[in-house]
């Protein structure tokens, strides 16, 4: 017991040297290439903290192996531009002023709902609501809201039509049928929802709709009340 709890306390002093020595971004939001070194360490550490039969000098070197490793990568990292954006990927405009890139979403494996999400986790309710939206190559979500974005943002939006289909549970909250919204659809000049990208309404009847390939549209419904 106590050779394991001495072999513990040296593998977690090598760690804390090492993890300091990456810097402040290793332990911030971290590169792709950098979430794989941390995993890599920490199971490199485990191994001769729990087998006394490895020979801790094993595990030890192995550490100091991948942090050599992660400077020459940082190095590439910083010093060639081309091959920042392979190693560490490129930030991906996933929405901007003509609406959605379906494209960009897809390239990111994400969907509508993702972008609505991290949208919403950002402080904006409604697609309309910011010119530009991108996925950072560290995966983080950043956002460029119109001037005058909170008057956009009078109820709360729900994706009525995503990938051509329809939500009913979210078409019985609105409390009208399909042909309604059809209907609204055709006097907007788009005749097949199916190319509908999405669809979302807010309780005043806000309407915002995207074709895949065209610019987004908004048209408002005159309500008699707000439903949420």
């Amino acid at each position: 017991m106590a050779l394991i709890f001495i072999r513990t306390c040296i593998i977690f002093i090598t760690l804390l040297i090492i993890m300091r020595l990456m810097g402040k971004r290793q332990i911030g939001e971290m590169q792709p290439y950098e979430l794989v070194i941390t995993l890599i360490i920490a199971d490199l550490a485990c191994i001769p903290m729990s087998d006394t039969s490895i020979p801790l000098a094993y595990g030890i070197v192995a550490i100091i192996s991948i942090y050599f490793l992660h400077q020459v990568v940082c190095l590439i990292d910083l010093g060639i531009p081309k091959a920042k954006a392979i190693v560490s990927g490129s930030p991906s405009i996933v929405l901007n002023k003509n609406g959605i890139d379906d494209k960009e979403l897809k390239k990111n494996n994400l969907d509508i709902s993702d972008l609505v999400e991290s949208l919403r986790s950002a402080g904006y309710f409604s697609l309309d609501a910011v010119d530009y939206a991108l996925y950072e190559s560290n995966g983080s979500f950043s956002a460029l809201p119109k001037p005058e974005y909170e008057e956009e943002q009078t109820s709360l939006p729900v994706i009525l039509i995503k990938d051509g289909k329809f939500d009913e549970n979210n078409l019985q909250l609105t409390k009208r049928n399909k042909e309604y919204f059809l209907r609204v659809l055709r006097e907007n000049h788009c005749e097949n929802p199916k190319k509908l990208l999405v669809l979302t309404v807010d309780g005043n009847g806000k309407i915002y709709f995207q074709e895949r390939g065209k610019k987004f549209c908004v048209v408002r419904m005159n309500w008699e009340k707000k439903l949420w």
